[in-house]
């Protein structure tokens, strides 16, 4: 017996899902619309060669859902879109599944009961214990510290036959559920290829958010996911023109000066004089108790590399204490290795006190920002973080506050 065909055309039925969602109708504009049965189910991915974002679906998948369902799962593929998971960032190799299932944790947060059976929730098992509204990054990294999901000794990423997309049982991912769309061909386009495709989403993000801010309304679109939007579509602040001019504004005038060679158009004068060399005494202090990533260090310290000769750069690794056998002047190409070495959980006050004690110049703290305002600094002090733990810093503060992104 041949099996149905389905003849459901989601380009037709678009207008009819997004008529009371006036950002996502804008949105859907820009994006093209393609029966596939290639997938079992729907997925975006960026066409390499035109730059464009394309939406492909399963009919049949579509028509065994009711409306409410096929409206989800269209914002569903539109988020992933709008926070670059097609366009941005690989995840490290083998890891693309765990990858996957996070950034649809990240997604679902926002639409909570308005998708189809399965997928990936928050609060739901075997996510039971994950928060709702948290980044792709942070449900990654939640996930790669959780013991029911971390691979088994033989296992590889998907299993025997299974595709290195993330779609399959489970296995090689430490039984990680599979995620109901189809993330393949993620991160596959050029550099060339996403920088324009980023440029041109954030131009019909701007179109449709404008749209929507204008009277026309956003429709379901939470206060919180609309704060996420604004903040994508804004201009960013730099961090590493911000870290230059902490360091800039830092320096001092040393005690230490250097003879000024002699100048032979003033013969007269007796002695050659002195210059004073300026400099500034840093101290780094790292959080040890887990939050700062391999990856925010090696964007630090590789600007860092850049800023060498104005200042002397102090690593003071931390958690609750300072360890003094644990503290190192830094020197420019040095390697920084996250070293789990003190006794886990955070104290501000240990890294302020030790730069107070010290007289530096300025303090600079890797933090998730996760534990209580600590005392006064004697040196200008500035704190870094990933923008998912600035929005939820534990303390208010008139001081600093960087996102490495």
């Amino acid at each position: 017996m041949t099996a149905k065909t389905s003849t459901f055309d989601l380009n037709r039925y678009t207008f009819k899902l997004l008529q009371s969602e006036p950002f996502f109708a804008s949105l859907s504009r820009r994006i093209q619309k393609r029966a596939s049965t290639a997938i079992p189910t729907a997925g975006v991915r960026l066409n390499k060669d035109t730059a464009q974002f394309e939406m492909l679906y399963n009919p049949q998948f579509f028509e065994d859902m009711a409306d409410k369902e096929r409206l989800g799962v269209l914002k569903h593929e539109f988020y992933h879109i709008i926070f670059e998971h097609v366009t941005g960032r690989l995840p490290p190799e083998g890891m693309s599944k765990m990858w996957n299932v996070a950034t649809d944790l990240a997604i679902n947060s926002h639409l909570m009961g308005e998708l189809p059976e399965g997928g990936c929730f928050p609060t739901i098992k075997p996510f039971e214990e994950y928060p709702v509204g948290m980044s792709a990054e942070w449900y990654f990294s939640k996930l790669q510290n959780d013991d029911q999901f971390k691979p088994q000794e033989g296992d590889g990423e998907g299993g025997e036959g299974q595709p290195s997309d993330g779609q399959g049982d489970g296995s090689g991912n430490g039984g990680l559920p599979d995620t109901t769309d189809d993330h393949s061909g993620w991160g596959e386009a050029s550099e060339e290829v996403r920088d324009m495709a980023k440029e041109r989403l954030k131009q019909a993000v701007e179109k449709a958010a404008q749209d929507a801010a204008s009277g026309q309304g956003w429709g379901s679109v939470s206060a919180d996911m609309r704060k996420k939007i604004m903040d994508m579509i804004k201009p960013k602040v730099n961090w590493r023109t911000i870290l230059r001019y902490f360091i800039q504004t830092t320096q001092r005038a040393d005690r230490q000066s250097t003879v000024k060679r002699y100048n032979k158009k003033y013969r007269k004068q007796k002695y050659a004089g002195k210059k004073v060399k300026r400099t500034a005494k840093i101290a780094i202090a790292i959080d040890q108790s887990g939050s700062v990533s391999d990856a925010m260090l090696t964007a630090f310290f590789a600007e860092l590399n850049g800023l060498a000769k104005l200042a002397e750069f102090t690593v003071v690794p931390f958690d609750t204490q300072v360890d003094d056998s644990k503290v190192y002047v830094w020197k420019k190409g040095q390697r920084v290795e996250v070293e789990r070495v003190l006794t886990g959980g955070t104290d501000f006050d240990a890294p302020t006190r030790y730069s107070n004690d010290r007289s530096f110049d300025g303090l600079i703290i890797l933090t998730d920002m996760e534990a209580p305002k600590p005392i006064p600094s004697k040196a200008q002090r500035m704190w870094m973080t990933t923008p998912e733990c600035k929005e939820r810093a534990y303390f208010q503060t008139n001081e600093r506050v960087i996102a490495i992104d």
